[in-house]
């Protein structure tokens, strides 16, 4: 008696012999030949296993093309002993498979489209010779140019970048060469490609990041790559994924050396998309929507359906769940939007992330940047909420992120887009500090400080409220930050000159600090100002314009100036040399006498010296030739001297003032008929003494809490 599995084989060696006798009208008996061999591909033995494999070798060989309507289930078959443990099995599939790939190859009439939704099941298959068998076909079926697989690339995408990720080298480069050949087919024919089905797909693989994997540094790579072609080639389509991208693209830029490649493949997907926001992204959603013609059914289509639940299900086995997925309301439209909500939440994410990356951090806020430029209308709804942390990120380590963020406030401070009622919303909760706008800012309305009449308002008045709402806040940050005063202070307050104009910086910051409670503060940070006023290139302007005070504008920004730097004597007092008001000065140093003189103050009179013999004080310096004219700025040259001690500055200063010329030998015959030519003379009218007594009521303050700080502290200042 024959054993069973012979008794099989011997029947299934019948059913391939028959295909011989009926060769003329074979296709009509396929079905009933090919389904009980492909019943034996499941049974235990592998013997048997092999013999079903031999029979069905002999029926496609003679079957050819008409075995094609049979297709997905011969594919099925073959799919699972492709994986097959017995060596004899394995090799038996392999010549069936050829033999396949053969008849598919010279047919025309392969239906593509029966066999895509089986192709997508299997290829999430986690075997690594099932893996290699669904990509050989893969490749096969790209190579044929009567097939288009292009048009199915949305449903088998995600698997191939799963298939990138085996372990086995062999597979990840046979799939790298797919992955290839589509992405040069894609770039032949880019308007007919769904770049709008793919983009998620790329989104979730390019934020995949495992550093014990190097095959997910492979992933990354390639889909990034492909991130970066779809953005060049779709153009505008891709801007409903932006927030997606940037989720998934802003990391990378903060990588090192170890992944350059990847690097410069994100810094380009950046880069691109960020040049495809235009003003046409601020028009409001409604009228967009008005323009565009209405869709009659907003639901996504089964197809899309289906693909994004096969997303799901791809994240899950792959642990990705926690992976930001867009997929935008506005996907399914004509009328391209920008996703403007999703891309400041995705910046502000990254922003608050203190594991960001300086590099990150730089392209967030050129992001930022770009956004309040290109759709400031729209960008202006998240200010508020943007606010404190851009406040926040100039306390950051890196001098070319704290530039990056300084423009972004600059750019919200002076955008047209930004303007509010004194109402509005730069009247913030979180502003303990009441702003005091000038008169002439608010309204035009001149107003009166120790001066004839005269206007206020800085001479470009080009600024919204929210810059002043950025003076309050960015001196509450110094004032609460002593550090970020002292290391970063001058450094942000001279790009802010350069960024809104110098005049505006010190007129806001002047009037703000006029009311500031905490003297102390007060004092540094108009020492701050004062040392940023006269040494810094930025400040050429303003510091000629202050030097002659010729013009209304001139004296008020003098008369607001100083009513500040009144809470620094020393600085007062080099506010007024700047300003060639010299007899106030000499008014000023004499009551010098009747304050508390402590070590600091001497040092800040050291430095004063110094700065007299620096270029900015050239013109002075000069004046002292002209002791006939100039009588009140020797005599208080010569009270600083008197105030020194026996030190560098002492002679340094001493050894000046002995430089000075005799009057009687520097005398000249002069036509007393000729006008005396005086360019102050034209200067208007500026009540110095209100002036003054407005510096010894503040100095009164200062004086009233340091002694107040003396009785409570156990280290009082040192007095000499």
């Amino acid at each position: 008696m024959l054993e069973i599995p012979k008794l099989i084989w011997r029947l299934c060696l019948c059913l391939s012999y028959l295909i011989f006798c009926t060769t003329q009208d074979s296709g009509l008996y396929l079905k009933e030949l090919i389904d009980p061999v492909l019943t034996c591909f499941n049974d235990s033995d592998s013997r048997l296993r092999y013999y079903a494999c031999e029979a069905l070798y002999n029926i496609v060989k003679v079957a050819r093309g008409a075995v094609l309507p049979h297709f997905n289930v011969l594919f099925d078959g073959l799919s699972k002993l492709a994986a097959d443990p017995d060596p004899n099995v394995k090799s038996g599939s392999e010549l069936l498979d050829r033999l396949l790939k053969d008849i598919v190859t010279e047919s025309n009439k392969f239906d593509l489209v029966a066999f895509v939704p089986l192709l997508r099941e299997r290829i999430y298959s986690n075997n690594q010779y099932a893996r290699q068998f669904i990509i050989s076909w893969i490749h096969v079926l790209e190579s044929v140019p009567d097939i288009n697989l292009l048009d199915y690339l949305p449903e088998i995408l995600d698997g191939l970048f799963q298939i990138l990720g085996d372990s086995s080298k062999e597979i990840r480069r046979i799939c790298e060469v797919v992955l290839g050949e589509f992405l040069k087919e894609i770039k032949k024919n880019p308007s007919s490609v769904k770049f709008a089905e793919m983009a998620n797909i790329l989104v979730i693989h390019c934020q995949v990041s495992d550093e014990s994997k190097s095959t997910y540094d492979l992933i990354q790579l390639t889909s990034m790559t492909w991130m970066r072609e779809f953005i060049q080639l779709a153009g505008r389509v891709v801007l409903p994924y932006s927030s997606g991208i940037l989720t998934a693209v802003l990391p990378c830029l903060s990588y090192d050396d170890r992944k350059k490649s990847t690097k410069e493949a994100a810094s380009a997907c950046n880069h691109s998309l960020m040049k495809l926001v235009t003003p046409e992204d601020d028009v409001d959603d409604e009228e967009s929507q008005t323009k565009s013609s209405p869709q009659s059914d907003g639901s996504p289509s089964k197809k899309e359906s289906d693909l994004n639940d096969s997303l799901n299900e791809s994240q899950e086995s792959v642990g990705f769940s926690n992976i930001s997925f867009f997929t935008p309301a506005s996907s399914d439209r004509p009328a391209v939007t920008l996703d403007l909500d999703g891309i400041v939440q995705v910046l502000d994410r990254h922003l608050h992330d203190s594991s960001t990356g300086m590099m990150t951090r730089i392209a967030v806020l050129k992001w930022l940047y770009h956004l309040y430029i290109k759709t400031p209308r729209k960008m202006f709804k998240h200010t508020d909420s943007l606010f404190p942390m851009l406040l926040k990120t100039l306390s950051d380590e890196s001098d070319e992120v704290i530039l990056k963020d300084l423009e972004v406030l600059a750019e919200i401070a002076s955008s047209p887009a930004g303007q509010t009622d004194a109402s509005g919303s730069c009247n913030n909760s979180d502003s303990k500090t009441e702003l005091h706008i000038p008169g002439g800012v608010r309204d035009g309305q001149p107003v009166v400080v120790g001066c004839k009449v005269t206007d206020l308002s800085p001479s470009t008045p080009s600024m919204n409220s929210y810059f002043y709402k950025f003076m309050i806040n960015l001196l509450k940050r110094f004032s609460l930050e002593r550090k970020l005063l002292e290391m970063r202070g001058a450094f942000i307050i001279r790009q802010l000159c350069l960024l809104l104009h110098a005049e505006n910086i010190f007129h806001s910051m002047a009037d703000i600090l006029l009311k500031e409670e905490d003297l102390k503060f007060a004092s540094t940070m108009v020492q701050t100002l004062n040392t940023i006023l006269l040494t810094s290139a930025e400040l050429f302007q303003l510091r000629n314009q202050l030097k002659d005070l010729r013009t209304q504008e001139s004296c008020a920004l003098f008369c607001c100036l100083y009513r500040s730097w009144c809470h620094n004597p020393v600085a007062t007092v080099s506010l007024c040399f700047l300003t060639q008001n010299y007899r106030h000065a000499y008014d000023l140093i004499q009551k010098f006498g009747d304050l508390e003189v402590t070590v600091d103050f001497l040092m800040e009179v050291d430095k004063l010296v110094q700065l007299i013999e620096s270029p900015i004080f050239t013109y002075l310096r000069l004046q002292l030739l002209d002791v006939e004219h100039n009588p009140y700025l020797i005599k208080a040259l010569y009270g600083l001297l008197m105030l020194l001690p026996q030190s560098q500055a002492f002679q340094l200063l001493s050894h000046r003032l002995s430089c000075v010329p005799n009057p009687e030998l520097m005398r000249t015959v002069e036509d007393p008929k000729a006008p005396v030519k005086d360019k102050r003379l034209a200067q208007p009218h500026i009540d110095y003494s209100e002036l003054l007594q407005h510096f010894d009521r503040v100095q009164s303050k200062h004086l009233e809490v340091r002694h107040q700080r003396a009785g409570r502290s156990e280290h009082p200042d040192r007095k000499l």
